[in-house]
């Protein structure tokens, strides 16, 4: 499927690619989960950048199968009933190294209630992201690349 190219906050290039062949298989070092439950999207609620999708760093040893399901469970409580990988994005960053994410759209068998989600205050749910205050909404959800892919998830549907 065709590139499409984006810049974000810090006028890095951002390429994304949708993926339409089931035999693509995930490889980036990174993971965004747009995670559904209820016909609404759960973020979390990370204790300094406000509300966004779950998602992090691929853990040495783990697949980003594993790091969706992993990071998704911490930031939320929540666990997978189906999930699709929908696109990977490569940011190329004129500070620093450059990086692959892997983004899936993912239906929600449950939502567990934890003492501790870690880096975030866990979950929160909004059927729309226009809904998020704006003094709670995380700077990534202005983000051109996931912007495109939650209206790329608005338009699958989960094999439940």
């Amino acid at each position: 499927m065709a590139c499409v190219k984006f810049k974000d906050k810090e006028n890095d290039d951002v390429y994304l690619t949708f993926k339409s062949d089931e035999m693509d298989e995930p490889d980036g070092r990174h993971v965004l989960v747009i995670p559904i439950w209820e016909d609404r999207y759960l973020f979390t609620q990370h204790k300094k950048r406000g509300i966004e999708f779950p998602g992090g760093k691929v853990e040495k040893g783990e697949t980003p199968i594993e790091a969706m399901h992993r990071e998704l469970y911490e930031e939320t409580g929540a666990t997978v009933k189906v999930h699709q990988y929908i696109a990977q994005y490569y940011v190329d960053r004129t500070q620093g190294k450059g990086f692959y994410k892997d983004v899936f759209v993912v239906a929600i068998d449950h939502v567990e209630k934890k003492s501790d989600y870690l880096e975030t205050l866990g979950p929160v749910s909004y059927k729309d992201i226009s809904e998020i205050p704006k003094e709670q909404k995380s700077y990534l959800l202005d983000d051109p690349a996931i912007l495109a892919c939650v209206d790329y998830a608005k338009k699958i549907t989960l094999g439940e």
